[in-house]
């Protein structure tokens, strides 16, 4: 989650944090108990992608034929304020549920960030994620896996070992993709990276330099591949002109995680 203010005080670790709601007249900001900003939806287009780093999540589009996507499985892992959830559901017309430990965020992001209700093709399950992802209905069944599991301290993702990912890594298929939201400022970040990729092969991670509020995108597939330039460039293309997002930008600071190490 990308921050605006240092958050002043920390919620009982044993405890589920109060859920609170913030305006700036463009947009609207979830909180877990403190300044941070956990989540925003614009207020004139609510089902568009707020945050960079959230829109850069997206990143998996530049891996599999646009037309191809609405077949396939969406899964986020942290409910947030709702941002990746409806915009598979609404935009890219995907099969889509959301993981969530906190019912107060679900019960918030449907009352003040118009998340729809439950569907054929929507479902939101409170529950702990190390749980759900390793349900047999999830394995070897997930395209699009989203991970952006932080609490109110948003100081390191709150599930963050190589088992986790393994799990993560067994939901997927073939041409599944896993983007995981992590701070690129906090000393943490390298210790994440080198689990996924021990995971996944480093062969198979893809990263994105840090927004300016610190938060890096790690995206890996659970089959390698190397698209040329032309390919990608292709097909940021087409993602911007179907779903407006700004994936030529992409292109600029999206790197494979081994030709980063060797070529710094």
């Amino acid at each position: 989650m990308a921050s605006r203010k240092k958050p002043a005080s920390s919620a009982p670790v044993n405890e589920l944090p109060e859920v609170s709601v913030s305006d700036d007249g463009v947009s609207r900001y979830l909180h877990l108990g403190t300044p941070w900003v956990q989540g925003s939806m614009k207020l004139k287009e609510p089902f568009e992608i707020d945050l960079e780093y959230v829109q850069r999540m997206m990143a998996w589009l530049l891996f599999v034929p646009p037309e191809s996507v609405a077949s396939r499985q969406a899964l986020q892992l942290g409910l947030g304020a709702a941002a990746l959830t409806k915009f598979h559901h609404k935009k890219l017309r995907m099969p889509t549920t959301a993981i969530e430990l906190n019912p107060q965020v679900v019960n918030i992001c449907r009352s003040w960030f118009k998340l729809p209700p439950d569907s054929d093709s929507l479902h939101v399950v409170l529950g702990d994620a190390a749980v759900e992802i390793r349900r047999p209905e999830w394995q070897g069944k997930v395209d699009a896996l989203q991970v952006d599991l932080y609490d109110h301290n948003a100081a390191a993702p709150v599930l963050d070992s190589e088992a986790f990912y393994a799990d993560c890594r067994n939901s997927l298929t073939p041409e599944g993709c896993m983007t995981v939201n992590l701070f690129g400022r906090m000393s943490s970040y390298q210790a994440s990276l080198d689990k996924i990729s021990a995971v996944f092969g480093a062969e198979n991670v893809w990263a994105f330099r840090p927004t300016r509020e610190g938060n890096t995108v790690v995206l890996a597939q659970r089959v390698a591949s190397r698209p040329s330039r032309e390919q990608l460039q292709s097909r940021a293309e087409a993602v911007q002109a179907r779903w407006d997002l700004p994936a030529t930008k992409w292109l600029k600071v999206l790197k494979p995680v081994q030709e980063t190490l060797v070529g710094g």
